[in-house]
């Protein structure tokens, strides 16, 4: 065995025996004997990363890839490094040089479509796809990968090419909801169009699991909701969602549970300065045009939209921010969100968009954290909401409420009563908009709300903006020209889904 490998094999026992420190040791002086290994110079990096020595990782990585720029090890591990501390675009930049040196397998691909997909970087996922489609063209998981990303990217001819590539040569793309995606793509004009066929083709198989069969349903309830049979589409979605509920891990218990505490909270005895950037957070009830206002409000040039972030209710949920949290912990906090937020492409932007719209929950938090964030309550018609929320599928657990007219009441009510308590206690943070306003006057009502937030005037909303991915049930709609027929949907539902009488008068 060489020097170099017994070094190895040192770090090895040091890290397992949970001495990292000796590791760490043992790693610099097998560098001195071995400046060249690039395999110490990885070990150490990762032992850095362990003990919290990021910028260090970092420097130990670069240099790695500097020599060997197709090092997967490395650029995975880099990239993880820099999406931790919110720069993303960084480390999509270390993927997309990795894979541009080398031809990898399709497993190693997916694995990075992944991580920049999760980490919000779109377009460098795809351009991963595309890169491996080019050495692994059959492969149907890649197209299923590709379809996925371009019809967020808003590229749906090319997303409709991969799905059906993936449809034809692997049964399992059902299962991957390439049905669901193609109607995703598309606005239908009449029943003539193959996907009709698709669709019943694909719900007469015995092989689907539930979620599949559930997904395929949702597919072609929209269908048939696009030429105007809302009598076929009412039935496909109920059966969807009589489907899709009996999976979901939604509870009501445990929600009603959760906005009682919300309502009974005293509010946050320490809260911090002001933010040398404005967080703006789009809330409400979902498909009641957040997509939509947080699209228009990025027109702007000094605003960016980070689309739907977890990260509020993941801090929320931390045991440290229970009762009265110390300032340091909410300093904490707030690093962790704003390196998220803010990420490393914001330029001259100041003003920068969650639109998760179940923040709602949390805004006590949102102002103990950033005293100077804006609050925007999206509102639409009741009727309307429910239906649009019934007729989608969706992929997350917390949104298990929308396949049950009962449980979509009860979240719309609790909805109400915690923005109209956080009105009450922060009145000038928080601006409503109607959708129904907004559709009419789409101009006027996002030129309003931009200067309640504070965008300066010269900050002109830009006409050809270059629109960003959109991963929500609106990629389609939001990339349209803003239309109203939208508003009274649910009467074109009345005379097959009786539910929506429960909801009230417009």
């Amino acid at each position: 065995m060489s020097a170099e490998m017994q070094a190895l094999e040192q770090v090895r026992a040091a890290v397992l025996r949970g001495d990292r420190n000796g590791a760490a040791r043992i790693a610099v002086a097998g560098l001195a004997e071995h400046p060249e290994s690039l395999e110490l110079r990885r070990a150490l990096a990762g032992i850095h990363r362990q003990t919290g020595r990021e910028a260090e990782a970092e420097k130990l990585l670069r240099d790695v890839l500097s020599c060997r720029a197709d090092d997967a090890a490395a650029a995975f591990t880099l990239a993880e490094i820099l999406i931790e501390a919110g720069r993303a675009a960084a480390a999509a930049d270390a993927l997309g040089a990795c894979f541009a040196h080398a031809a990898y397998d399709a497993e190693l691909a997916i694995r990075a479509i992944e991580l920049l997909d999760e980490a919000g970087r779109k377009r460098a996922a795809a351009g991963i796809a595309e890169t491996a489609l080019a050495a692994h063209p059959a492969d149907a998981r890649l197209h299923a990968y590709a379809g996925m990303l371009e019809v967020q990217l808003g590229e749906f001819a090319r997303a409709r090419e991969h799905y059906e590539y993936a449809l034809a040569h692997d049964a399992r793309a059902w299962e991957w909801n390439a049905p669901h995606g193609l109607s995703s793509a598309q606005r239908y004009t009449d029943a003539t169009h193959p996907d009709f066929v698709l669709f019943r083709d694909g719900l007469a198989r015995t092989d689907l699991s539930e979620k599949a069969r559930a997904s395929l349903l949702f597919a072609a309830g929209k269908a048939y909701d696009d030429i105007g049979d809302y009598a076929q589409a009412a039935g496909f979605y109920r059966k969807a969602n009589a489907l899709a509920h009996g999976q979901t891990a939604w509870s009501r218990k445990n929600w009603r549970r959760a906005v009682e505490s919300r309502l009974s909270s005293k509010p946050f005895a320490q809260r911090l300065d002001a933010a040398d950037f404005v967080p703006v957070f789009i809330v409400g009830m979902p498909r009641s045009g957040t997509t939509l206002v947080a699209e228009l409000l990025a027109r702007y040039t000094s605003v960016r939209n980070r689309g739907e972030l977890p990260w509020l209710a993941k801090l929320a949920r931390l045991p440290v921010l229970a009762g009265n949290p110390s300032r340091t912990v909410l300093e904490r906090c707030s690093a962790i969100y704003a390196a998220r937020l803010r990420q490393d492409d914001a330029g001259e932007a100041r003003f920068f968009i969650d639109k998760q719209p179940l923040n709602f929950r949390y805004v006590d938090l949102i102002m103990a954290l950033w005293p100077n964030a804006r609050i925007v309550h999206c509102r639409r018609g009741a009727r309307d909401t429910a239906l649009s929320l019934w007729s989608q599928s969706f992929l997350e657990d917390v949104q298990g409420y929308a396949y049950d007219f009962g449980d979509i009441a009860v979240v719309m009510r609790d909805c109400e009563r915690l923005m109209t308590h956080w009105r009450e206690r922060y009145p000038q943070a928080i601006r409503e908009l109607r959708y129904e306003e907004l559709v009419a006057q789409p101009e006027t009502q996002i030129a309003a709300l931009a200067e309640w937030i504070g965008v300066p005037a010269d900050s002109a909303p830009r006409a050809n903006v270059a629109q960003e991915a959109i991963g929500t049930a609106s990629l389609w709609q939001a990339r349209q020209p803003v239309y109203t027929r939208s508003i009274g949907r649910w009467r074109q539902y009345a005379p097959y889904v009786s539910e929506l009488e429960k909801f009230g008068a417009e």
